[in-house]
């Protein structure tokens, strides 16, 4: 396989050109361009299978590389490496493809399952048929594929594959056709379950005079134009998605979305056009549901400034209330969004990383067990783009609400006292003059007293405490690549970044940059 990497920073490339195994991913051809339209003419030169570049770069950016790239080899698989604040930017590239990105810096290991993932798609496209039609090679399936394209662009093609596809009446067949979409959560292992489905659905649509042809696009969509002589009823066309939906009953979850009924084949594309714009706002919805235009019509906008409110006031909650006024909160933003429309998942999947993290740092500032299922700031990002659905991630920011206070219940028995002085701490770890009088002054006790109590009750000093509490935020800073040493050492409460060198060095066995390394090559 052939991948070309994009990136303006020579650093970059050659850096991954060196760390990479490419070998074990099966990889053997390596090109370059240091900016989008050298990256443009390197892939109409040399046809990658992946392209891995950045989204912010010189002449042309990433994302305007790619759509051009795509009007000659629509079926490349591309990989976006961006920063953190590029996130909003890379939504006007994601609509039907499975377009991944990973956070600058890069993590090595991040990268190397991306590319595998990568490989994998493009090796089952491989086998599946040619490149651009992967589900069968027959012309059927070419001419389904030719039909996800603007006629204007694609004329020849279409029409030469219409006047081989059947009998001269070919043309007059496809006098109205209609788009319809599945998204899958993930492919069924057998392909030949998905021909069976055809051969299933071409059976209940004969007695309508209706056909199909079909076509696999961006690995997890599959798409159906269904056409005939005679324009289908509304009616008709829910009939027909209730039984594509029995069909893939089974499969996992999946949506279904249905695209405009349009007259003629040369308007086939804008009913496959009007079916991904549906397909956008499946995330809202409970899976296994149908979209058209009438489900989308009658949904209302999201509030953008109210949900901003109340997941402001969510973290608030988690911070200072109980887990009845929070999970009332979290009812409210559920409420916001179920079934609405007007926003993309990444940014609800930004907002409700805001929550996770809120219930990580919580946890952290009180001294409790980690989650182990969100021990960091990784695993959070992980198990969000696991989440299919709105339903899906906002159950499992529920369950983990609930884990959280229920580990609060377990830690109530601690003395209250104790409980005061692990507060204030938490509080206060950055302030390198934090001394134990200063407890004691907070906690209205005298300074013995106080030492005395905490040893009884937790088995180690004040200042023992102290010192493991900033080695752990530090270890949670320092996890972060964007983090400098220098900026952590301060953050924890240390003017002295030797000393603070020394501490660490102590707490962990490694210095602040081999713990780094460490995190990076895990």
């Amino acid at each position: 396989m052939k991948i070309l990497i994009v990136d303006d920073e020579s650093l970059t490339r050659e850096g991954l050109i060196a760390s990479v195994d490419w070998a074990a991913l099966g990889i053997d051809e390596i090109y370059q361009a240091d900016d989008g339209l050298s990256g443009l003419e390197t892939a109409r030169e040399n046809k990658p299978d992946i392209i891995l570049c950045d989204v912010r770069m010189p002449r042309m950016n990433g994302i305007e590389m790619l759509e051009q790239i795509e009007g000659f080899d629509p079926d490349v698989t591309a990989i976006f490496m961006s920063g953190y604040s590029d996130k909003e930017y890379l939504k006007a590239a994601i609509q039907l493809k499975a377009i991944n990105y990973i956070e600058k810096p890069i993590e090595l290991g991040e990268m190397q399952q991306t590319l595998q993932r990568a490989v994998e798609q493009c090796a089952r496209q491989r086998l599946l048929g040619n490149k651009g039609v992967t589900l069968e090679s027959e012309q059927g399936a070419q001419l389904a594929y030719r039909f996800t394209m603007p006629f204007a662009a694609h004329r020849d093609a279409i029409e030469g594959l219409l006047r081989n596809f059947s009998a001269v009446s070919a043309k007059n067949k496809f006098k109205y056709i209609t788009t319809y979409i599945v998204k899958l959560q993930a492919i069924p292992e057998d392909p030949q379950i998905l021909r069976q489905i055809k051969e299933a659905l071409q059976g209940y649509l004969i007695p309508m005079h209706l056909n199909v042809i079909y076509t696999e696009k961006r690995v997890y969509h599959i798409i159906f134009h269904i056409y005939g002589e005679l324009e289908t009823t509304a009616g008709t066309r829910e009939m027909i998605a209730s039984q594509i939906a029995k069909l893939f009953h089974g499969c996992g979850a999946f949506y279904i979305s249905i695209g405009d009924t349009v007259s003629g084949y040369q308007e086939a594309y804008h009913s496959y056009e009007s079916a991904v714009i549906y397909l956008q706002d499946s995330f809202f919805f409970e899976p296994c549901k149908v979209l058209s235009a009438s489900v989308i019509d009658g949904c209302r906008d999201v509030d953008q400034t109210l949900l901003q409110q109340k997941i402001t006031e969510a973290k608030t909650m988690v911070r200072e209330s109980g887990e009845e006024a929070t999970m009332q909160v979290l009812d409210e933003i559920a409420q916001l969004l179920r079934g609405r429309r007007g926003m993309l998942q990444n940014q609800i999947k930004g907002l409700y990383y805001e929550l996770f993290l809120c219930l990580y740092d919580a946890r952290l500032n009180r001294q409790m067990v980690p989650d182990m299922a969100i021990e960091n700031r990784e695993n959070i990002m992980d198990i969000m783009d696991q989440c299919f659905s709105f339903y899906q991630l906002h159950q499992m920011l529920v369950e983990k609400t609930h884990r959280y206070y229920a580990d609060i219940k377990e830690n109530s028995s601690e003395n209250p006292t104790v409980a005061i002085i692990r507060e204030f701490i938490a509080g206060n770890y950055a302030d390198a003059a934090l001394s134990v009088k200063d407890i004691s002054d907070y906690a209205n006790l005298s300074v013995s007293y106080v030492c005395t109590l905490f040893k009884n009750e937790t088995g180690t000093t004040i200042n023992q405490y102290i010192t493991d509490f900033r080695m752990r935020k530090a270890k949670q800073l320092l996890a972060d690549p964007r983090n400098r040493v220098g900026e952590v050492s301060a953050c924890v409460g240390y003017n002295d970044g030797n000393y603070f060198a020394k501490s660490f060095r102590k707490f962990t066995g490694l210095s602040p940059s081999e713990f780094r390394e460490q995190v990076v090559r895990a």
